[in-house]
């Protein structure tokens, strides 16, 4: 059955067209995700999906009697109580236990906080018989348990899913679990649809389709570059030629000369920016026997911890468990109640936390990064742009971004202070993709330390070394494993260590008669530097190839064959780096 046909949809604002001629038809048991940057209309998309939105131009026509579960990124939850609005049923109760909405069943829904209508309006969405569910960022305000629940959950329901997620993860395993799989991608107000193949990754298909699309655009952007010099070099030929020429010649030479290609959504090479950051000493951050309370309620106790310069951490953990607690003790923030904190005298923390809504609404952009100090300058607008706001969007107030804008924001916020210590609580709720794969090869290249609380699987397996768990009891310990490790715990599939402190050194922790070997930080860090320099060797190789391809001088082919044997020389060498440095990391 047909739940939702979309003929030639388009939304525009006052300022820009979001999506025009956009035909998306949703049946029974498909999957399908929208993707793209923030601001880009995907949320619009889904409203105009679910019937609470009506578009411009177009037509939205809907199965008979359908029936659609909706979850706003933001909702909206009516007067009563929390049971009032889910209703009562058993399968109310095991959705609630499972999304941590039992304890809340019992208060209004007016003295919810942003998270907990979030995961209210997911329980309600989730309960009942529909046959489309659509989800806009559904994971976010969960730890990893409750999505790893509602993956099962959502790959075993036979109803159309349409999903807004940031989450890689969740996206693969949705779009190629039953049904047609696609990704309908939004870009500078066009949609592009991304089929894959039966059993084919849908993200995968949408990464190759994208690239292809940017590959071909830039291919015209190199013959319009040789158009474009042919034509000025007959303009340069002054008025007597150019009077022989039709003016619609004219017209077209500066048409070429003008022109260019739409930019791509990717600009992940632009954040690797030079931070100018002031160096980490040996000392960055110790935390000695730690422990955090309020009232009788112990968060966690005993915490002892080193953060070495280089260090990338992730902190899980349920929800409750005291994750940003113990980031804001990391960061500054807050005192513990017992222990002691020890901090490097060169330690600037730059620290992003959840809370995007205490941006005043009627401030400028620009203005909020520059700070109350001084007036924005060129570096406030380079950062900008290169985060995505362009200069209109520079000068437009924080009321007027989407949830995803304003978390840019922030990152750009904390960037501007030049941190040597980035400590990010839920860095990943509401970014799109593209800004998501930015910020991970922006981290990857990083100099400093990173300490990051995130439900993210795939972000915390690109970024850190090494997971510290909190767990029930208010204990912290290295998970062996990483993420995954820590999940398969949980779940009871493995034993559970009872490690109650850990060390500075995590591979002490692990491996006692190793005492003197290098910490895992430094281990961590000289593999990100190996593999740099492994990339750097690899291009060096790529160009010598094709200039060797090219020539037939047979001096230059002694000299770049010289030169090639001598970079593959080096690379091999650096290679066995590497598998030496892999080996003490997993070892």
């Amino acid at each position: 059955m047909i739940c939702v046909d979309l003929a030639r949809v388009g939304i525009a604002q006052p300022d820009k067209v979001l999506f025009d001629d956009l035909s998306v038809t949703v049946s029974s048991g498909d999957r399908v995700a929208i993707v793209g940057v923030n601001g880009s209309g995907k949320s619009t998309l889904m409203r105009l999906m679910a019937g609470t939105q009506t578009p411009d131009e177009g037509e939205v026509r809907f199965g008979r009697g359908v029936r659609i579960a909706i979850l706003d990124q933001d909702p909206k939850l009516p007067a009563g109580t929390v049971a009032e609005y889910l209703g009562d049923s058993w399968e109310v109760a095991a959705v609630a236990t499972s999304l941590g909405v039992q304890p809340l069943l019992d208060r209004g829904t007016d003295q919810l906080s942003g998270g907990q209508a979030k995961r209210v309006a997911l329980a309600r969405a989730l309960v009942g018989e529909f046959d489309m569910i659509v989800l806009d960022e559904p994971t976010n305000h969960l730890d990893l348990e409750a999505i790893e629940w509602l993956e099962q959950r959502l790959a075993a329901t036979q109803a159309a899913l349409v999903v807004i997620t940031h989450d890689r993860h969740l996206m693969d395993r949705l779009t190629t679990a039953r049904g047609e799989g696609r990704i309908v991608e939004i870009e500078r107000g066009k949609g592009y649809i991304h089929r894959a193949a039966p059993g084919a990754s849908a993200y995968a298909t949408y990464l190759e389709g994208r690239a292809a699309r940017h590959e071909q655009a830039a291919s015209e952007e190199a013959t319009r570059r040789i158009l474009a010099r042919r034509e000025l070099e007959w303009l340069q030929r002054g008025a007597p030629a150019r009077s022989t020429k039709p003016k619609a010649r004219l017209r077209t030479a500066n048409e070429i000369v003008a022109g260019g290609p739409e930019a791509a959504g990717v600009r992940g090479a632009d954040l690797l920016l030079d931070s100018g950051s002031t160096r980490l000493g040996n000392q960055v951050i110790e935390l000695i026997d730690v422990s955090q309370a309020y009232g009788s309620h112990v968060v966690f106790h005993d915490v002892s911890l080193l953060i070495e310069p280089g260090a990338r951490l992730g902190v899980v953990g349920p929800n409750g468990s005291g994750k940003s607690t113990l980031l804001d003790i990391v960061a500054g923030r807050r005192d513990p109640v017992r222990g002691e904190v020890k901090r490097g005298s060169t330690v600037i923390t730059g620290y992003a936390d959840q809370q995007t809504s205490l941006l005043e609404p009627d401030a400028i952009v620009r203005e909020i990064v520059a700070g109350p100090l001084r007036q924005p300058d060129w570096e406030d607008r380079v950062l900008l742009e290169r985060f995505w706001f362009d200069s209109t969007a520079q000068y437009a107030p924080v009321k007027m971004l989407s949830g995803g804008e304003r978390r840019r924001l922030q990152l750009v916020m904390v960037l501007a202070t030049k941190p040597n210590l980035l400590v990010l609580d839920e860095p990943t709720n509401d970014l799109d993709l593209d800004t998501l794969r930015a910020l991970e090869s922006f981290l990857d290249e990083w100099p400093g330390a990173l300490v990051v609380a995130s439900h993210d699987r795939t972000f915390l397996d690109r970024t850190v070394d090494h997971v510290l768990a909190i767990d029930a009891g208010g204990t912290m310990r290295r998970v062996a494993g990483g993420v995954q490790g820590w999940l398969a715990e949980r779940a009871g599939k493995s034993g559970v260590a009872t490690n109650r402190k850990p060390v500075s050194d995590p591979a002490r922790a692990a491996t006692p008669k190793k005492a003197r070997a290098a910490s895992q930080y430094t281990v961590g860090r000289r593999l990100r530097e190996v593999e740099q320099a492994m990339a750097r060797l690899q291009r060096q190789a790529d160009r010598l190839n094709e200039q060797l391809v090219a020539t037939t001088d047979h001096t230059l082919l002694a000299s770049l064959g010289a030169e090639l044997a001598t970079v593959q020389t080096e690379l091999a060498a650096i290679e066995e780096s590497w598998l030496d440095l892999a080996e003490q990391q997993t070892g």
